[in-house]
Protein backbone atom coordinates (compact mmCIF):
# COMPACT_ATOMS: atom_id res chain seq x y z
CA UNK A 1 0.00 0.00 0.00
CA UNK A 2 1.18 3.33 -1.12
CA UNK A 3 2.20 5.22 2.01
CA UNK A 4 0.75 9.22 2.36
CA UNK A 5 2.34 11.51 4.14
CA UNK A 6 0.60 12.28 7.42
CA UNK A 7 0.24 16.22 8.39
CA UNK A 8 0.40 14.51 12.33
CA UNK A 9 4.28 13.23 11.61
CA UNK A 10 5.76 16.93 12.48
CA UNK A 11 4.26 17.15 15.96
CA UNK A 12 5.13 13.54 16.33
CA UNK A 13 8.00 13.87 15.83
CA UNK A 14 7.92 16.89 18.35
CA UNK A 15 6.80 15.06 21.06
CA UNK A 16 9.39 12.37 20.20
CA UNK A 17 11.88 14.83 20.92
CA UNK A 18 10.59 16.12 24.20
CA UNK A 19 9.01 13.10 26.20
CA UNK A 20 9.83 9.84 27.10
CA UNK A 21 6.80 8.26 25.57
CA UNK A 22 4.35 9.37 23.00
CA UNK A 23 0.85 7.57 23.28
CA UNK A 24 -0.86 7.62 19.74
CA UNK A 25 -4.58 6.96 20.06
CA UNK A 26 -7.50 6.83 17.13
CA UNK A 27 -10.07 4.61 15.57
CA UNK A 28 -9.16 1.53 14.68
CA UNK A 29 -7.61 1.29 11.15
CA UNK A 30 -6.94 4.53 10.89
CA UNK A 31 -3.02 4.63 10.51
CA UNK A 32 -1.89 4.83 14.02
CA UNK A 33 1.16 1.55 12.89
CA UNK A 34 1.90 2.44 9.66
CA UNK A 35 2.91 5.94 11.08
CA UNK A 36 4.77 5.09 13.69
CA UNK A 37 6.74 2.30 11.45
CA UNK A 38 7.01 5.07 9.04
CA UNK A 39 8.18 8.17 11.29
CA UNK A 40 10.65 5.44 13.68
CA UNK A 41 11.81 3.17 11.45
CA UNK A 42 14.62 1.74 13.84
CA UNK A 43 12.06 1.40 16.36
CA UNK A 44 10.92 -2.35 18.05
CA UNK A 45 7.39 -3.11 17.04
CA UNK A 46 5.43 -5.02 19.84
CA UNK A 47 1.44 -5.95 18.92
CA UNK A 48 -0.32 -6.45 22.14
CA UNK A 49 -3.46 -7.73 20.22
CA UNK A 50 -1.28 -11.12 20.24
CA UNK A 51 -2.63 -12.94 22.89
CA UNK A 52 0.73 -14.97 23.19
CA UNK A 53 2.79 -11.66 23.54
CA UNK A 54 -0.02 -10.60 26.11
CA UNK A 55 0.31 -14.00 27.96
CA UNK A 56 4.20 -13.91 28.02
CA UNK A 57 3.84 -10.49 29.17
CA UNK A 58 1.37 -11.05 31.75
CA UNK A 59 3.61 -14.04 33.36
CA UNK A 60 6.52 -11.66 33.26
CA UNK A 61 6.31 -8.21 33.01
CA UNK A 62 9.75 -6.82 34.19
CA UNK A 63 11.55 -10.27 32.39
CA UNK A 64 9.30 -9.10 29.38
CA UNK A 65 10.17 -5.32 29.33
CA UNK A 66 14.30 -6.61 29.57
CA UNK A 67 13.55 -8.18 26.61
CA UNK A 68 12.38 -4.97 24.21
CA UNK A 69 15.36 -2.52 23.39
CA UNK A 70 13.78 0.98 22.81
CA UNK A 71 13.21 2.72 21.17
CA UNK A 72 9.89 0.55 20.83
CA UNK A 73 6.36 0.78 19.37
CA UNK A 74 4.00 -0.84 22.13
CA UNK A 75 0.69 -1.22 19.88
CA UNK A 76 -2.87 -1.85 21.05
CA UNK A 77 -1.79 -1.41 24.81
CA UNK A 78 -5.28 -1.07 26.14
CA UNK A 79 -5.44 -4.75 26.38
CA UNK A 80 -2.82 -4.63 28.88
CA UNK A 81 -3.66 -1.51 30.75
CA UNK A 82 -0.87 -3.29 33.93
CA UNK A 83 1.57 -1.97 31.33
CA UNK A 84 1.51 1.78 32.42
CA UNK A 85 3.56 1.23 36.43
CA UNK A 86 6.21 -0.68 34.94
CA UNK A 87 6.42 1.64 31.83
CA UNK A 88 6.64 4.37 34.34
CA UNK A 89 9.47 3.16 36.96
CA UNK A 90 11.77 2.90 33.78
CA UNK A 91 11.32 6.54 32.96
CA UNK A 92 11.47 7.62 36.30
CA UNK A 93 14.55 5.86 36.28
CA UNK A 94 15.59 7.86 33.00
CA UNK A 95 13.67 10.97 32.87
CA UNK A 96 15.99 12.70 30.82
CA UNK A 97 15.74 10.09 27.80
CA UNK A 98 12.92 10.84 25.14
CA UNK A 99 11.53 9.09 22.23
CA UNK A 100 12.32 5.62 23.85
CA UNK A 101 8.48 4.35 24.29
CA UNK A 102 5.49 5.25 21.58
CA UNK A 103 2.05 3.73 22.46
CA UNK A 104 -0.58 3.29 20.28
CA UNK A 105 -4.44 2.36 21.19
CA UNK A 106 -7.73 2.61 19.86
CA UNK A 107 -10.28 2.85 22.78
CA UNK A 108 -8.99 6.59 24.12
CA UNK A 109 -11.34 6.03 27.44
CA UNK A 110 -9.88 3.41 29.38
CA UNK A 111 -6.32 4.39 27.52
CA UNK A 112 -6.71 8.06 28.59
CA UNK A 113 -7.15 7.11 32.20
CA UNK A 114 -4.35 5.13 32.35
CA UNK A 115 -2.22 7.87 31.04
CA UNK A 116 -3.77 10.29 33.26
CA UNK A 117 -2.90 7.85 36.69
CA UNK A 118 0.10 6.50 35.61
CA UNK A 119 2.28 8.64 32.56
CA UNK A 120 1.23 12.63 33.60
CA UNK A 121 4.45 14.59 32.33
CA UNK A 122 5.86 11.31 31.10
CA UNK A 123 4.12 11.23 27.69
CA UNK A 124 2.91 13.49 25.02
CA UNK A 125 -0.67 12.69 23.47
CA UNK A 126 -1.32 13.08 20.11
CA UNK A 127 -4.81 11.73 18.03
CA UNK A 128 -4.51 9.96 14.50
CA UNK A 129 -7.94 10.67 12.65
CA UNK A 130 -8.33 8.82 9.23
CA UNK A 131 -6.79 10.73 6.17
CA UNK A 132 -7.55 14.21 5.24
CA UNK A 133 -8.48 16.04 2.21
CA UNK A 134 -5.27 17.92 3.22
CA UNK A 135 -3.30 14.82 2.76
CA UNK A 136 -5.05 13.80 -0.21
CA UNK A 137 -7.62 14.90 -2.47
CA UNK A 138 -8.42 10.95 -2.46
CA UNK A 139 -10.86 11.71 0.08
CA UNK A 140 -14.85 12.25 -0.69
CA UNK A 141 -17.74 12.32 0.76
CA UNK A 142 -18.96 8.49 -0.63
CA UNK A 143 -15.52 6.92 0.31
CA UNK A 144 -13.99 9.23 3.45
CA UNK A 145 -10.47 8.67 4.58
CA UNK A 146 -10.13 5.21 5.96
CA UNK A 147 -6.39 3.98 4.39
CA UNK A 148 -7.36 1.05 2.95
CA UNK A 149 -10.62 2.44 2.13
CA UNK A 150 -8.33 4.92 -0.23
CA UNK A 151 -5.83 2.47 -1.58
CA UNK A 152 -8.69 -0.05 -2.47
CA UNK A 153 -12.01 2.15 -3.24
CA UNK A 154 -13.60 -1.01 -5.53
CA UNK A 155 -13.63 -3.13 -2.29
CA UNK A 156 -15.43 -0.22 -0.28
CA UNK A 157 -18.32 -2.06 0.59
CA UNK A 158 -16.71 -5.23 1.87
CA UNK A 159 -13.98 -3.42 3.58
CA UNK A 160 -16.65 -1.38 5.63
CA UNK A 161 -18.72 -4.41 6.62
CA UNK A 162 -16.10 -6.40 7.72
CA UNK A 163 -14.73 -2.93 9.71
CA UNK A 164 -17.83 -2.66 11.12
CA UNK A 165 -18.60 -6.26 12.16
CA UNK A 166 -14.71 -6.14 13.84
CA UNK A 167 -15.50 -3.14 15.13
CA UNK A 168 -18.53 -4.96 17.15
CA UNK A 169 -16.89 -7.44 18.06
CA UNK A 170 -13.38 -6.42 19.48
CA UNK A 171 -13.89 -2.70 20.37
CA UNK A 172 -17.31 -2.53 21.79
CA UNK A 173 -17.00 -6.08 23.61
CA UNK A 174 -13.80 -4.78 25.10
CA UNK A 175 -15.07 -1.11 26.19
CA UNK A 176 -18.75 -2.11 27.78
CA UNK A 177 -20.43 -5.31 28.34
CA UNK A 178 -22.75 -5.01 25.53
CA UNK A 179 -24.67 -8.59 25.33
CA UNK A 180 -26.46 -8.08 22.54
CA UNK A 181 -24.70 -7.00 18.94
CA UNK A 182 -27.49 -7.34 17.26
CA UNK A 183 -28.91 -4.74 18.99
CA UNK A 184 -26.25 -2.66 19.25
CA UNK A 185 -25.76 -3.00 15.16
CA UNK A 186 -29.35 -1.64 14.77
CA UNK A 187 -28.62 1.04 17.24
CA UNK A 188 -25.34 2.20 14.91
CA UNK A 189 -27.83 2.25 12.04
CA UNK A 190 -30.09 4.40 14.04
CA UNK A 191 -27.45 6.89 14.81
CA UNK A 192 -26.41 7.08 11.52
CA UNK A 193 -29.89 7.81 9.93
CA UNK A 194 -29.39 10.94 12.40
CA UNK A 195 -26.53 11.73 11.19
CA UNK A 196 -26.18 15.77 11.26
CA UNK A 197 -29.11 16.13 13.75
CA UNK A 198 -29.80 17.69 17.10
CA UNK A 199 -29.30 14.34 19.43
CA UNK A 200 -32.09 13.63 21.22
CA UNK A 201 -31.79 10.15 23.31
CA UNK A 202 -35.23 9.14 23.55
CA UNK A 203 -35.42 9.46 19.87
CA UNK A 204 -32.91 6.51 19.67
CA UNK A 205 -34.06 4.78 22.88
CA UNK A 206 -37.78 4.30 21.56
CA UNK A 207 -37.43 2.31 18.45
CA UNK A 208 -34.44 0.03 20.07
CA UNK A 209 -37.42 -0.24 23.38
CA UNK A 210 -34.10 0.59 25.44
CA UNK A 211 -33.73 2.82 28.21
CA UNK A 212 -31.99 6.41 28.55
CA UNK A 213 -29.08 5.47 30.18
CA UNK A 214 -28.21 2.77 27.98
CA UNK A 215 -28.38 4.95 25.10
CA UNK A 216 -26.22 7.41 27.04
CA UNK A 217 -23.78 4.72 27.72
CA UNK A 218 -23.80 3.31 24.15
CA UNK A 219 -23.36 6.86 22.61
CA UNK A 220 -20.38 6.95 25.02
CA UNK A 221 -19.24 4.03 23.27
CA UNK A 222 -18.92 5.11 20.12
CA UNK A 223 -17.20 8.25 21.04
CA UNK A 224 -14.60 6.89 23.03
CA UNK A 225 -13.70 4.36 19.82
CA UNK A 226 -13.88 7.56 17.93
CA UNK A 227 -16.95 6.69 15.70
CA UNK A 228 -18.94 9.73 15.98
CA UNK A 229 -18.49 13.60 16.05
CA UNK A 230 -20.54 14.96 18.81
CA UNK A 231 -20.76 19.19 18.17
CA UNK A 232 -21.60 21.05 21.10
CA UNK A 233 -23.50 24.32 20.77
CA UNK A 234 -22.15 27.44 21.08
CA UNK A 235 -22.71 29.71 23.47
CA UNK A 236 -22.35 33.29 23.78
CA UNK A 237 -24.72 36.28 24.71
CA UNK A 238 -26.31 36.84 21.90
CA UNK A 239 -29.45 37.90 23.75
CA UNK A 240 -31.09 34.47 22.59
CA UNK A 241 -32.71 31.23 24.12
CA UNK A 242 -30.49 28.75 22.59
CA UNK A 243 -30.58 25.31 21.91
CA UNK A 244 -28.22 22.97 24.42
CA UNK A 245 -28.38 19.80 22.67
CA UNK A 246 -25.29 17.87 20.49
CA UNK A 247 -25.23 17.73 17.07
CA UNK A 248 -24.05 14.25 16.31
CA UNK A 249 -22.04 12.75 13.06
CA UNK A 250 -20.65 9.84 12.16
CA UNK A 251 -16.97 10.57 12.23
CA UNK A 252 -15.88 9.27 8.50
CA UNK A 253 -18.37 9.93 5.71
CA UNK A 254 -17.41 6.79 3.96
CA UNK A 255 -18.52 4.71 6.84
CA UNK A 256 -21.94 6.97 7.36
CA UNK A 257 -22.46 6.09 3.34
CA UNK A 258 -21.83 2.80 4.32
CA UNK A 259 -24.38 2.64 7.04
CA UNK A 260 -27.14 4.55 5.20
CA UNK A 261 -26.95 2.22 2.00
CA UNK A 262 -25.42 4.28 -0.16
CA UNK A 263 -23.14 2.51 -2.36
CA UNK A 264 -22.12 5.04 -5.48
CA UNK A 265 -21.92 8.90 -6.69
CA UNK A 266 -25.44 8.00 -8.45
CA UNK A 267 -27.14 7.21 -5.34
CA UNK A 268 -25.55 9.99 -3.11
CA UNK A 269 -26.30 12.35 -5.73
CA UNK A 270 -29.93 12.00 -4.81
CA UNK A 271 -30.16 10.49 -1.19
CA UNK A 272 -32.20 12.54 1.23
CA UNK A 273 -28.91 12.80 3.17
CA UNK A 274 -26.91 14.47 0.99
CA UNK A 275 -26.46 17.70 2.63
CA UNK A 276 -25.88 15.93 6.51
CA UNK A 277 -23.33 13.84 4.78
CA UNK A 278 -21.48 17.15 3.27
CA UNK A 279 -22.17 18.71 6.99
CA UNK A 280 -20.29 15.50 8.35
CA UNK A 281 -17.57 15.86 5.94
CA UNK A 282 -16.99 19.30 6.73
CA UNK A 283 -16.94 18.51 10.32
CA UNK A 284 -14.53 15.55 10.16
CA UNK A 285 -12.06 17.34 7.73
CA UNK A 286 -11.87 20.99 10.18
CA UNK A 287 -11.38 18.46 13.29
CA UNK A 288 -8.46 16.46 11.78
CA UNK A 289 -7.15 19.72 10.61
CA UNK A 290 -6.95 20.61 14.18
CA UNK A 291 -5.65 17.38 15.57
CA UNK A 292 -2.86 16.98 12.69
CA UNK A 293 -1.97 20.20 14.09
CA UNK A 294 -1.55 19.19 17.67
CA UNK A 295 -4.36 21.02 18.78
CA UNK A 296 -7.40 20.86 21.18
CA UNK A 297 -10.91 19.96 19.03
CA UNK A 298 -12.89 22.95 18.77
CA UNK A 299 -15.86 22.69 16.71
CA UNK A 300 -19.41 24.11 17.89
CA UNK A 301 -23.01 24.77 15.76
CA UNK A 302 -25.68 27.48 16.86
CA UNK A 303 -28.60 27.46 16.92
CA UNK A 304 -31.37 29.47 19.05
CA UNK A 305 -35.17 28.73 19.55
CA UNK A 306 -36.25 31.10 16.55
CA UNK A 307 -34.87 28.31 14.47
CA UNK A 308 -31.88 30.63 13.46
CA UNK A 309 -28.75 28.31 13.10
CA UNK A 310 -25.10 28.69 11.60
CA UNK A 311 -23.80 25.14 10.88
CA UNK A 312 -20.30 25.41 12.80
CA UNK A 313 -18.39 28.07 14.44
CA UNK A 314 -14.69 27.16 15.14
CA UNK A 315 -11.61 29.67 16.53
CA UNK A 316 -10.15 32.14 13.90
CA UNK A 317 -7.03 34.24 14.27
CA UNK A 318 -6.57 36.15 17.27
CA UNK A 319 -9.95 36.62 18.92
CA UNK A 320 -11.62 36.17 16.11
CA UNK A 321 -14.66 33.11 15.34
CA UNK A 322 -14.72 31.97 12.10
CA UNK A 323 -18.90 30.99 10.99
CA UNK A 324 -19.52 28.17 8.87
CA UNK A 325 -22.29 27.70 6.50
CA UNK A 326 -21.82 23.86 4.78
CA UNK A 327 -24.15 23.48 1.15
CA UNK A 328 -23.88 20.50 -0.67
CA UNK A 329 -24.27 22.91 -3.80
CA UNK A 330 -21.78 23.86 -6.43
CA UNK A 331 -23.87 26.99 -6.99
CA UNK A 332 -23.50 29.23 -3.79
CA UNK A 333 -26.20 32.18 -3.39
CA UNK A 334 -26.12 34.93 -1.76
CA UNK A 335 -29.19 33.80 0.15
CA UNK A 336 -27.17 31.32 1.78
CA UNK A 337 -25.10 34.24 4.02
CA UNK A 338 -28.28 35.25 5.43
CA UNK A 339 -28.03 33.43 9.12
CA UNK A 340 -24.74 34.14 9.76
CA UNK A 341 -25.10 37.79 8.76
CA UNK A 342 -28.72 38.38 10.54
CA UNK A 343 -27.25 36.37 13.97
CA UNK A 344 -23.89 38.71 13.80
CA UNK A 345 -25.86 42.14 13.25
CA UNK A 346 -27.70 41.61 16.31
CA UNK A 347 -25.07 40.36 18.49
CA UNK A 348 -24.29 42.49 21.54
CA UNK A 349 -21.06 41.91 21.51
CA UNK A 350 -19.66 44.24 18.88
CA UNK A 351 -15.85 42.64 18.49
CA UNK A 352 -18.10 39.62 16.81
CA UNK A 353 -18.17 42.24 13.46
CA UNK A 354 -14.63 41.49 12.92
CA UNK A 355 -15.43 38.08 12.39
CA UNK A 356 -14.92 35.79 9.49
CA UNK A 357 -17.85 33.99 7.31
CA UNK A 358 -18.14 31.70 5.04
CA UNK A 359 -20.23 29.47 3.21
CA UNK A 360 -18.39 26.10 2.53
CA UNK A 361 -19.57 24.55 -1.05
CA UNK A 362 -19.40 21.57 -2.77
CA UNK A 363 -16.67 21.51 -6.11
CA UNK A 364 -15.02 18.83 -7.99
CA UNK A 365 -11.05 19.42 -6.47
CA UNK A 366 -9.20 22.25 -5.33
CA UNK A 367 -8.64 25.70 -7.31
CA UNK A 368 -11.67 26.64 -7.83
CA UNK A 369 -11.42 30.56 -6.94
CA UNK A 370 -13.31 32.10 -4.09
CA UNK A 371 -15.51 34.74 -4.30
CA UNK A 372 -16.98 37.18 -2.39
CA UNK A 373 -21.22 36.14 -1.99
CA UNK A 374 -22.00 38.93 0.08
CA UNK A 375 -20.56 42.05 2.36
CA UNK A 376 -17.80 39.98 4.75
CA UNK A 377 -18.85 36.79 3.51
CA UNK A 378 -16.90 34.62 1.38
CA UNK A 379 -17.82 31.19 -1.07
CA UNK A 380 -15.08 28.76 -1.04
CA UNK A 381 -15.14 25.06 -2.15
CA UNK A 382 -14.46 23.11 0.94
CA UNK A 383 -10.68 21.69 -0.33
CA UNK A 384 -10.16 25.12 -0.60
CA UNK A 385 -11.39 26.03 2.93
CA UNK A 386 -9.35 23.04 4.39
CA UNK A 387 -6.26 24.06 2.67
CA UNK A 388 -6.55 28.51 2.87
CA UNK A 389 -9.21 29.06 4.74
CA UNK A 390 -8.21 27.57 8.28
CA UNK A 391 -4.59 29.26 8.24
Amino acid sequence: MLFIERELAGPLRKAAANFPAVVLTGPRRAGKTVLLKKVFPDASYHLFEAPDLVARFRADPVGFLDGVHPPAILDEIQHVPELFAYLRARIDAEPRRTGRWFLTGSQEAGLMQNVTESMAGRAAVLQLLPLSSRETDKVTMLRGGYPEVIARPRAASMWFASYVQTYLERDVRLVTAVQDLATFRRFLGLVASRHGQILTKSGLAAPLGLSIPTITRWLDVLETTGQILVVHPYFENFGKRLVKSPRVFIGDSGLACHLLGIESEAELAKSPFRGELFEGLLAAEILKAQVNRGERRQLWYFRDHAGLEVDFVMPGRGDKLRWVEAKATRTPRPAMAEPMRKLLANTRDPKRARDEMFVVHEAPLAGTTSQALAPGVRAMPWRDFLRDGMN
